[in-house]
């Protein structure tokens, strides 16, 4: 994979809330990873207005492990406004953001650079399509309200995908000035929002099979979420048309 007016091969954009136990073990394996293999990469952390010392944890992280890491700091918006800002903010060629639980370990991503390699634009990790390996379990009411979730956003959204929730995607650089500019959602409903717009713009989406392990620790809020999620998806609509 060559970089183009940049040397940045790939950008890791990781949104965080509260992560101070998670987020110095996901940019040192994140890190070891992309190192491992030569990649030029960069690490981006939004801090998305944590109460705790995810922030401090984040540096600790960036001087030890001497990696480079870019740490932004916002107000509490929500997951979709932190991720926003960081796939902006970066550089690379191809951009991934991913979840710091490390939910889904980051040796997937080389499953996603063989997609990549064959023309696609976006690409997403999938824990309901053949192929994926769910490690440990997410509580059954979860799994079927992600289940619920994804379903209502193809029917109406028509986005043809299976887990549209799952927080692995990856996108090339031309995709994501197109997308993220005019992402309008900050909460749990902006991964259906992208990949509407997405779809809209004639991009190819694909999807990967992934691992994926429950990490036990989750910032969802079932019932607001839930609404505000549905809530999110008639938006989607009225916001473009």
């Amino acid at each position: 994979m060559g970089a183009v007016g940049t040397d940045v091969e790939v950008s890791v954009v990781i949104p965080a809330y509260n992560e101070e136990k998670n987020i110095y073990r996901a940019l040192k394996e994140i890190g070891a990873y992309f190192g491992g293999k030569g990649t030029r990469a960069e690490y981006i952390v939004v801090d998305d207005g944590s109460r705790d010392g995810t922030l401090e944890e984040s540096r600790k992280a960036a001087r030890a492990l001497g990696l480079p890491v870019s740490i932004l700091e916002s107000a509490h918006e929500g997951k979709g406004s932190a991720v926003r800002r960081g796939m902006l903010q970066a550089r690379g060629e191809r951009v991934l953001f991913c979840d710091a639980d490390m939910a889904t370990p980051i040796e997937e991503f080389e499953k996603f650079e063989r997609v990549l390699d064959t023309g696609a634009d976006v690409v997403i990790g999938s824990r309901k399509t053949r192929g994926a390996q769910i490690l440990k379990r997410q509580p059954i009411l979860r799994e079927w309200l992600g289940r619920g979730f994804t379903a209502i956003t193809n029917l109406l959204l028509g986005v043809r995908v299976s887990d549209v929730t799952c927080g692995f995607k990856c996108f090339q650089r031309h995709a994501i000035q197109p997308l993220f500019s005019r992402q309008r959602l900050s909460d749990w409903s902006f991964d259906a929002e992208i990949l509407y717009l997405a779809a809209r713009m004639g991009f190819k989406v694909r999807e990967v099979p992934v691992r994926w392990r429950d990490s036990g620790v989750t910032h969802v809020r079932l019932m607001r979420d839930i609404v505000g999620s549905l809530v999110g998806l008639v938006k989607i609509r009225i916001l473009h048309p």
